[in-house]
């Protein structure tokens, strides 16, 4: 076989050889289609294959499984006539091809089977419409009836059919049009922007959780404020995210202003996406400063103060969370946690570090510390380079001082040597406030540095504090 425009590795040659041989067994023709066809022309890793054939989906998946060593498991959607095979790394999803119709409120198209053609004209962009023949007598033609090669190779994101019937269609193709212009760093051609900018309400009736899908996928690609911006730009943003919109636009006072928020957050976003594709990590950039517009007050001869946003913005996560769908689980909280902290370590650049201070910080990030140093690097959006050396040198020195801490007293995901149910049993007590008093004497101490981190020291300061709140010492209870 022969003929493709692209190169492929021995694993996708052997695929498309399987593939090829069942829907000749079948007499369907069969074509590559799609993000796979797309990714492929520019050099993009993909390990999704998307195989779009004239006849059933499903039977081929199975009849392509068969030949497989050994042999997967056949995903499929009787009702959407969808197939979905794991093959080693690879996922490979079969479709009939289909034509598709809206009504007016849903995005959900009425299907009936229909020719290559009408398959091609009912998906969404020109680069994504390009199709590549696996049938034996035209192995590897290029079906482009919509020039999306020209548009990848232009670098644009356009529409082949009318946008506002596009998106008032589908109304989930206006943010995957920017998502696939913040990934690929393409322009979005004039009539389909203005598409989106007209259709913008629409957004309303896409469902949460695809809202949210697409949300990430612009966070994850190289440089998210591209895709943010075109959201905010569209007015898209206002609708799915009005809290992170909030952040926008600058007040002055006495000739005195502070930062756009806004954008000084998508910043970090962007500094933050050189270093990791940690999702939660990146949540944590996008909602630190979150809670700013209600924490703003402008103190004559101090200028503008933002006190509290670090505390009021992780009481605001849940509420985020739970309105954009995403988990309500450990990954809040570790975005709580970040947001919540993620003046700390600013705080301790700027004064004299002591044990006591790197302790209680060490106590609250716990394996999430190297984390927060992240994003707290991150947050550094000065032009001055001078001023941004010198941050990152007082990081360098607080993760040293974090460090030589632990080592000694180690406090990542600590808790105090005694339990409050341990001074309940020597006691001999019920719980109480007085319970809780002691234990914090003890957490304090520690962190303090008043008594070091083990258990007889701990102890000794039990005994004492028991004393001092009036509980008698377990010699006296047992008489």
């Amino acid at each position: 076989m022969s003929g493709l425009l692209f190169s492929l590795n021995e694993s996708e040659r052997k695929i498309f050889e399987i593939i090829s041989d069942a829907a000749l067994r079948l007499n369907y023709p069969v074509y590559a289609v799609g993000g796979y066809v797309r990714d492929k022309l520019i050099g993009r890793n993909c390990k999704d294959i998307d195989i779009v054939c004239i006849g059933d989906a499903i039977t081929l998946a199975h009849e392509v499984a068969s030949d497989f060593r050994p042999i997967p498991q056949v995903n499929f959607f009787q009702r959407f006539g969808t197939a979905m095979i794991r093959h080693r790394d690879w996922d490979i999803e079969f479709v009939g091809a289909r034509k598709e119709s809206y009504i007016l409120d849903s995005r959900k198209p009425e299907i009936s089977p229909g020719t290559l053609e009408d398959d091609q004209l009912r998906r969404d962009f020109s680069i994504n419409a390009i199709s590549i023949s696996l049938n034996k007598q035209n192995y590897g033609e290029v079906i482009d009836p919509f020039d999306g090669l020209n548009d990848l190779n232009l670098k644009i994101i356009r529409t082949h059919n009318d946008p506002d019937i596009t998106f008032s269609d589908d109304p989930l193709r206006m943010m995957r049009a920017i998502r696939f212009s913040s990934q690929l760093d393409y322009d979005i051609d004039d009539p389909t922007w203005i598409g989106i900018c007209n259709n913008k309400d629409r957004i309303r009736i896409v469902s949460k959780e695809r809202i949210t899908s697409e949300l990430e996928k612009i966070i994850l690609s190289p440089i998210p404020s591209h895709g943010f911006k075109l959201l905010f730009q569209s007015g898209i943003l206002q609708i799915i995210f009005p809290d992170l919109c909030a952040l926008h636009g600058v007040e002055h006072q006495e000739g005195q202003s502070h930062k756009d928020n806004f954008y000084h957050t998508l910043q970090v976003l962007d500094n933050l996406a050189m270093k990791t594709n940690n999702i939660w990590l990146l949540w944590s950039a996008l909602l630190h400063d979150i809670a700013k517009p209600q924490t703003k007050k402008y103190i004559p001869e101090q200028g503008w103060t933002f006190h509290g946003h670090e505390a009021l913005g992780a009481a605001m996560v849940p509420r985020i969370f739970k309105n954009l769908r995403l988990p309500l689980d450990h990954k809040m909280k570790y975005v709580q946690k970040l947001v919540k902290l993620h003046l700390r370590p600013i705080a301790l650049t700027q004064e004299v570090i002591t044990d006591s201070a790197l302790r209680r910080l060490l106590f609250e990030a716990g394996d999430d510390i190297e984390d927060l140093l992240l994003l707290c690097e991150a947050d550094i959006t000065s032009k001055n380079p001078e001023k941004v050396r010198k941050y990152l040198d007082n990081y360098n020195t607080v993760r040293q001082k974090l460090q030589e801490v632990e080592e000694s007293d180690r406090l990542k995901n600590w808790q105090p040597p005694i339990s409050g149910e341990e001074i309940m049993k020597i006691f001999q007590l019920k719980p109480s406030p007085k319970i809780g008093i002691i234990k914090n004497a003890i957490k304090e101490a520690i962190l303090d540095g008043k008594i070091p981190n083990d258990y007889q020291a701990a102890y000794e300061l039990m005994m004492e504090k028991a004393a001092e709140i009036g509980i008698s010492s377990p010699e006296r209870n047992s008489n």
